[in-house]
């Protein structure tokens, strides 16, 4: 999906000392309560992580050990009263950071005369109001359900549990990535329906990849510090950069 990217970052994750044992898994802890949540730094929403810390490649025989024989890992002590020591690592992330007129995939949930409401990769939810519904969409409603049916091809539906392809019109992050969505663009509609009638669709499932400006992106040397006031929590961190708007208009 094209809204999928991967990313490296350069991180400083502070931990107590009380955590001091297990450093490995108190950071792979604290870096997990970044997950599904929108992270302006990384301009995207976080759904996975792997963490590299200083001398995970280096030789076995160049690597420092403790008197137990477990690997050091390199950390720094912070000046003051504040009792947490900062480890730096590299973390390689997926994230989701859907951008206008990108194309993404998703299931109905709920539809009714005035909007489509679908969810994308299972979590985040994307509604598509009826401004952006093509005027040769009828709305049908059978018993509870209903469903929109094209006029101009009748076997062309969109009802609950339908998986269609629609282009992002803006994401609004306070809400966590919440996607306005339309069906105004070419090559959107129910997917079952485009798999046999749209050629440009049809063509991209045939050759075993789904068509993207650059499909994965692969960003490098995303800095980012974190900062913890608890043994679990990372908060209050210290943007790279600024902070884009929180609403990404189309």
């Amino acid at each position: 999906m094209e809204a999928l990217r991967e990313a490296t970052a350069e991180l400083t994750v502070y931990v107590h000392p009380s955590n001091a044992a297990d450093v490995r898994r108190a950071v792979a802890r604290q870096l997990s309560t970044l997950l599904f949540s929108y992270e302006g730094r990384f301009d995207g929403v976080l759904l996975s992580h792997e963490v590299e810390f200083e001398g995970d490649n280096e030789d076995d025989q160049d690597r420092e050990v403790d008197k137990d024989g477990k690997k050091v890992i390199k950390a720094k002590i912070l000046d003051g009263l504040v009792p947490y020591f900062g480890v730096p690592v590299t973390a390689n992330l997926l994230l989701f950071s859907p951008q206008p007129e990108m194309i993404l995939e998703g299931k109905v949930e709920m539809l009714g005369k005035e909007s489509i409401h679908a969810i994308v990769l299972g979590v985040f939810s994307a509604a598509i109001m009826s401004d952006d519904i093509p005027e040769t969409f009828k709305f049908k409603r059978r018993g509870h359900g209903g469903k929109f049916i094209s006029q101009l091809d009748k076997q062309h539906v969109i009802k609950k549990g339908s998986m269609i392809r629609f282009s992002v019109k803006r994401v609004d992050t306070e809400m966590n990535c919440h996607i306005t969505g339309s069906l105004m663009p070419p090559h959107t509609g129910c997917m079952r329906w485009l798999s046999v009638h749209d050629a440009e669709y049809a063509s991209e499932i045939s050759s075993g990849k789904r068509k993207s400006r650059d499909h994965t992106k692969t960003e490098h040397n995303v800095q980012g510090r974190a900062t913890v006031n608890s043994e679990d929590s990372v908060v209050n961190s210290e943007r790279p950069r600024k902070s884009k708007k929180r609403s990404v208009e189309e």
